[in-house]
């Protein structure tokens, strides 16, 4: 039989919008079922207290269960190949340390997934930096000074970090690199312990989250000097940014993001980063991201898909000029 072209016209137009209708319809009915949100670290993390924060609020605001999967190991990587390869439907989605996820591909000789190809970039949850502070009886009251003390001593002054690959590490190998500082690395395992390092002064240099950093710098105990963020945190109002400093180089934002399996439908991404942002801006959830440290951000799908292209790059050249390897 021979179909009248307006006729086959209609059939082919109407085939060919069946894709787009299927998956207006999936999102229309998102979420069927509980939602996956792996986080690729222990519990209790900052990564971890921010997806638990967010999947709270998705819960109350979508109608079903956001439950945290912790799956940490390989500094991220694992519960980022098991995020990868889950069905893109909108019904797994990852909460990432946004340094981890963009230098471990350089920092590892395989990590299993890639970070353009493997996800649909959702959003950013937060933003954070790293802070930058010294134990009160080293003579420096500015980061400035710091400089010129190290400068003037090659050698002899030490960092302590969270540990080899961690975002303080190299967020450290930034500032001694983009400087030409002779500065030693000493890791700790974990944040805590290399904070309290620094204030026993066996490390005399620290590179921390705000959350461990913001106690002991109000004590007295540790003096911060900058931060790596692009603006300043609010419980340090008054310590500068490295921009400000004089340092543009050494800024470095650091973020908690959010990301789904590739081609997961446009109308579910979508969806998802709409209420994420309102979440984060709850007061209470406000409240408690700031007290942390962190920011509360509307950072969209295709901010977050640039923002992860020129990391990547960035995070590359810091450890291939340190020479880090994984641990």
């Amino acid at each position: 039989m021979v179909l009248p072209r307006r006729r086959f016209l209609h059939l082919l137009l109407g085939g060919a919008a069946l894709p787009a209708f299927s998956q207006l319809a999936m999102a229309q009915a998102y979420p069927s079922r509980p939602v996956r949100v792996i986080v690729p670290f222990a519990p209790g993390g900052q990564t971890d207290v921010v997806a638990r924060l967010v999947a709270q609020q998705l819960s109350e605001r979508l109608g079903k269960q956001f439950y945290v999967e912790n799956a940490a190991g390989a500094g991220g990587n694992i519960g980022a190949v098991r995020a990868g390869q889950a069905q893109a439907d909108g019904h797994t989605i990852l909460f990432v340390d946004g340094i981890a996820f963009t230098a471990n591909p350089s920092l590892y000789s395989t990590v299993g997934y890639d970070p353009v190809a493997n996800f649909e970039p959702v959003g950013v949850a937060a933003t954070t930096m790293q802070v930058l502070a010294v134990n009160p009886t080293i003579p420096a009251n500015t980061i400035q000074e710091l400089v010129t003390l190290i400068k003037a001593s090659p050698g002899k002054f030490s960092y302590g970090s969270a540990g080899v690959g961690t975002g303080a590490h190299l967020t450290g190998e930034l500032f001694r690199s983009s400087l030409n500082l002779d500065l030693v690395h000493v890791p700790y395992g974990g944040g805590g312990p290399a904070i309290a390092a620094s204030v026993a002064g066996h490390t005399p240099i620290s590179v921390g989250s705000p959350a461990a950093t913001i106690p002991q710098a109000k004590d007295g105990k540790l003096r911060a000097l900058a931060v790596g963020g692009t603006k300043r945190l609010r419980g340090l109002p008054d310590v500068p940014t490295m921009r400000e400093a004089g340092y543009p180089q050494v800024e470095c934002d650091a973020w908690v993001g959010v990301l789904a399996p590739a081609k997961t439908p446009k109308e579910i991404v979508t969806l998802l980063h709409q209420e994420m942002a309102r979440a984060v801006k709850v007061p209470e959830i406000e409240k408690r991201l700031v007290s942390l440290g962190f920011e509360p951000s509307s950072t969209n799908p295709q901010e977050l898909a640039a923002l992860i292209k020129s990391e990547m790059p960035r995070w590359a050249n810091v450890i291939r000029t340190a020479n880090i390897k994984s641990r």
